[in-house]
């Protein structure tokens, strides 16, 4: 490349500094902005966790608030809060737990496959806990009543007895619970569970009073508690749903506590709170009218959110009958597949995306589908991102054999190129004028040589979404110290490798930069092999651009996931390769050992004007 191409470089690298830099310079302060409100929202007045703003039904009838009053009883650990009420467990192949018969909750939720580190022996992730105990998340289904009602329902107090032989809950064996209300109403709820992630709640009423009843099903899924987040742009966590014509809604802790409440009437669709992994959604027929709403509330300094429906259409339970009302619950881990076939088997409304495939979803779904299958192919994700550098590199092979062909041609005018600038160097215009014609009359397209940088652009934040968000990569061991490659590389120069007892990254401002592994070491190596397949620009702009940029990326990945280094690395090498074998066929020389000797060597310095 020559002087002409300086803003396109420079174009790039702002954009590749840009979205790098993003999560140091921009997640930091707005995590730091976040933790104040916190202290802010936990300062101001206790007030209810009910929002007792009631909804309206399809046919005008003012419906009660659908959120309970919340138990002011806490629990010093999560062991206790379980032990403090009578359970029914839960034991599947994928999920253990239990169901509180206090309220009839789904507040004791474990995913056996996943533990929280890579040790084998790390405890299994907990992802729902009962309301008091530290980080209470749950689940809770229940009746509204229509505004003005007197009958007594089951509320979040209420102690639910079992019914029937099954005693546990499996995937064999739903569970059901009973409660009577003593005024000739008996609710019963049947909770069964499939081999994976989704519960199928059946909620009945038999009426043996002498008048019909109306009421209103409804659903909410609590945290208590704001959870630590990534707080990363390219991935949601918090309150989500999708709603009918409201489409993807989601909101982000923060904002919920500022907006407090959000409503969406009369409307279809789901909703829940997404994790980065996890997910927790309550899911209604598909084809049910509801009424949904994400809340945020406090008690005391506990901040509550809410993602909670209630649906506009009742169900009328006649005197000397019963009537039925059947609803979901996703709890589980965010695995495309398991969700996908939910999606297609019930008819979900765009379930897929409680997994944040990000604006570029067009990019990023073929990318993990192409990781996932060669992954079944390969048994390594590892060897899959290598697989995949391969399978782009040949994809876009036509592009660099153009792009490389220019610049090699490019050579080969150099001296034709040097010329013009001497003769023209004291007229701007001229001289451009006189490098297009040259451009011309060989065929040379000046601005070719960037596209093999930029093509890896869609292709690298594609696959570093991937990696980032899919629960696939999630402790996906390469080789060696690579144990997980969604996470960064272990290792760190600037501690030798653990022979220093300190930890660098705690510095502030630049400790996020001071994670530099041997595996960041060998990308910038060979993107700095890379540079030297070309004489430095004589632009110094250039010059200083392409000697500084393999160190800036080497600092800039090194708290990135290992899998995305690692297919940095490796396509750099193949570019290397590649950019050789295309220039030499092309009658270019290439002279990489000696580029690289060159940057070893002391430069003279320039000579002196003599005095006259």
């Amino acid at each position: 490349m020559n002087s002409d191409n300086r803003n396109v470089i420079l174009a790039v690298v702002l954009s590749m500094l840009v979205l790098f830099g993003w999560q140091f310079f921009v997640a930091g302060p707005q995590m730091e902005r976040q933790q104040r409100q916190n202290e802010i929202a936990a300062q101001q007045q206790a007030e209810q966790a009910a929002l007792a703003v009631p909804a309206t039904s399809a046919d005008g009838t003012q419906v009660a608030a659908t959120d309970q009053p919340l138990s002011s009883q806490t629990f010093a650990d999560r062991q206790s809060a379980i032990a403090a009420s009578t359970r029914v467990a839960i034991d599947t192949e994928d999920l253990s737990g239990s169901i509180n018969l206090t309220g009839a909750r789904i507040d004791d939720l474990r995913l056996e496959k996943y533990r929280e580190t890579v040790d084998p022996d790390s405890p299994i992730i907990t992802l729902l806990s009962p309301s008091g105990a530290p980080g209470g998340y749950y689940i809770e289904h229940g009746w509204a009543p229509a505004a003005g009602a007197t009958v007594t329902l089951p509320d979040a107090n209420t102690v639910w007895t079992l019914e029937g032989d099954a005693t546990t809950l499996t995937a064999a064996t739903p569970v059901t619970l009973r409660y009577d209300n003593g005024q000739g109403l008996i609710f019963r709820r049947t909770i069964a569970v499939d081999d994976r992630y989704l519960f199928t709640i059946t909620q009945s009423v038999e009426n043996a009073g002498t008048g019909d009843v109306a009421l209103f099903p409804y659903a909410r899924v609590v945290r208590q508690g704001t959870p630590a987040v990534q707080n990363f742009f390219i991935q949601h966590e918090g309150p989500i749903g999708v709603l009918g014509t409201y489409n993807y809604v989601a909101r982000k802790y923060h904002d919920l506590q500022n907006e407090r409440q959000v409503d969406f009437s009369s409307t279809t669709g789901w909703l829940g709170i997404a994790d980065k992994y996890w997910a927790t959604a309550v899911l209604p027929k598909p084809d049910a009218a509801i009424n949904a709403r994400f809340a945020y509330s406090s008690q005391g300094t506990l901040p509550i959110y809410q993602s909670n429906y209630v649906e506009t259409q009742p169900v009328v339970v006649p005197a000397g009958g019963t009537a039925t009302s059947e609803s979901y619950v996703f709890a589980g881990a965010k695995e495309d597949a398991v969700i996908s076939a939910y999606q297609t088997e019930h008819g979900f409304d765009r379930l897929e995306l409680l997994i944040d495939w990000g604006w570029f979803h067009f990019l990023t779904k073929p990318m993990h589908w192409l990781l996932v299958t060669l992954y079944g192919l390969l048994g390594n994700f590892g060897l899959a991102i290598l697989a995949v550098t391969v399978i782009v590199k040949a994809l876009f092979f036509p592009l660099a054999n153009r792009s490389y062909a220019s610049m090699a041609a490019m050579r080969r005018v150099q001296p034709e190129m040097k010329a013009i600038q001497e003769r023209l160097k004291d007229d701007r215009p001229a001289q451009q004028q006189a490098m297009m014609e040259l451009y011309k009359k060989e065929k040379i397209n000046p601005l070719s040589g960037c596209w093999p940088i930029l093509i890896q652009i869609p292709v690298f934040f594609a696959l570093y979404t991937v990696i980032f968000i899919s629960i696939e990569m999630r402790h996906a061991p390469f080789f060696g110290w690579i144990q997980d490659l969604a996470a960064p590389d272990p290792t760190n120069i600037f501690t030798l490798f653990g022979l220093i007892p300190w930890t660098p990254t705690a510095l502030p401002f630049i400790g996020s930069f001071l994670h530099l592994g041997i595996w960041p070491v060998i990308m910038g190596i060979t993107m700095w092999v890379q540079m030297k397949l070309n004489p430095p620009p004589p632009d110094p702009t250039q010059a200083m651009i392409f000697n500084w940029m393999p160190i800036i990326f080497t600092f800039m990945l090194g708290a990135f996931p290992a899998g995305l280094v690692i297919y940095w690395a490796w396509n750099n090498t193949l570019s290397v390769t590649q950019q050789w074998f295309i220039m030499k066929r092309h009658g270019a020389e290439v002279n990489l050992f000696g580029n690289i000797l060159d940057s070893f060597r002391k430069k003279p310095k320039p000579a002196e004007n003599s005095k006259s």
